[in-house]
């Protein structure tokens, strides 16, 4: 249940696939995601409207081919798993979209259960089931009262 942001500068929708796969692939490699556990946007931005920032921050020399990937997983991986993961990603985008390692910058930014909802207006991962009202798309939403409101 990772969701992932690519970014990429003058990026096509060819190169932003393959750098999705090269992500996808390096989580089920490295941290075990299940492979139909994928849930991406992908951005090109052709510098016209929109661009990307970059300097050379750490000795890190970028240029136009930088690619800024932005995945927020729930908490509990240990360092190891986080570097392979970068090691990887970094592989895989060169292999996939001809992406040069210099130019990955990945940032992982971890949450709790409670915070993801895959739909429903649930929390999935931090309710025990689906209440029936809401198996029924169709179902009026109750609106949350406070509790000034309930005394």
């Amino acid at each position: 249940m990772p969701f992932v942001r690519i970014d990429a500068l003058g990026a096509d929708r060819d190169r932003l696939d393959a750098l999705g796969r090269a992500v996808h692939d390096a989580m089920v490699e490295t941290i075990g995601f299940p492979p139909d556990d994928r849930f991406q946007v992908l951005v090109g931005h052709q510098g016209a409207v929109s661009t990307l920032r970059y300097d050379d921050y750490l000795g890190v020399h970028r240029d136009d081919g930088v690619v800024y990937i932005a995945i927020t997983l729930r908490s509990g991986r240990p360092p190891e798993r986080k570097k392979a993961l970068y090691r990887r990603v970094a592989e895989l985008a060169q292999e996939y979209a001809g992406t040069e390692p210099r130019n990955v910058f990945v940032v992982l930014t971890e949450n709790e259960s409670v915070d993801w909802s895959f739909g429903h207006g649930l929390a999935q991962y931090a309710e025990p089931t689906v209440p029936a009202d809401l198996a029924d798309p169709a179902a009026p939403i109750e609106p949350v009262s406070s509790p000034a409101e309930e005394s």
